[in-house]
């Protein structure tokens, strides 16, 4: 896995063999196949542990354990670093999920992982639950989740202007915050749930 990680940082996906894998971490074929079926079953281990970093880096919003805004800075900003230092792993499973169903479906779980959490604390925060109402809940926090991750993908690329780690983040938290509080500010003292 760390060899790949490594791989991933200088080469496509697409462009990465079996072969490749197993000289870069020197390796045998029987090892590799002993644990893994396939190049895909590493990149799909790798992007779980990506993802897990990610849900710690939610955590302060979703758990509400600061108010609101501060929250979701934090974790704009953590979800920044994290894309940054997994970058190959991440655009990887980006730019291959659409062409492996394997890969689809294990996106699709992740991301909605994502969407899952957020869809929780919008339904539990008065604020936002009031400006969004249940029913358009899940579709904020999907399309929020997923603006997410293309800015982060873009980022990770180094397309302007998001290759600017301080517009990313005051991008995505002004997006977040629009849309979830509008000209409210979120009293950070009501109580939870």
């Amino acid at each position: 896995m760390s060899a790949t990680r490594e791989l991933l940082r200088e080469r496509r996906f697409d462009t990465l063999s079996v072969a490749d894998i197993l000289d870069a971490a020197g390796v045998s074929r029987a090892s590799f196949y002993f644990y893994f079926p396939s190049k895909q079953a590493v990149l799909a281990d790798l992007v779980r542990e990506a993802v897990a970093q990610g849900q710690q880096a939610a955590r302060p919003w979703t758990d509400r354990e600061q108010d609101p805004v501060t929250a979701l800075r934090s974790g704009v900003t953590d979800g920044a670093r994290l894309w940054r230092d997994n970058a190959g792993v991440l655009m990887a499973i980006v730019e291959s999920w659409g062409s492996d169903e394997g890969l689809r479906e294990l996106w699709l779980e992740q991301m909605n992982l994502f969407t899952e959490a957020a869809t929780a604390r919008i339904e539990s925060d008065p604020v936002a639950g009031r400006r969004l109402g249940s029913t358009r809940a899940r579709a904020a926090a999907a399309s929020l989740t997923w603006m997410g991750e293309r800015l982060y993908y873009l980022a990770a690329a180094s397309v302007p202007p998001f290759d600017d780690e301080e517009v990313l983040i005051e991008t995505l938290t002004t997006a977040w915050t629009s849309i979830l509080y509008g000209d409210a500010v979120p009293d950070h003292r009501a109580p939870r749930g």
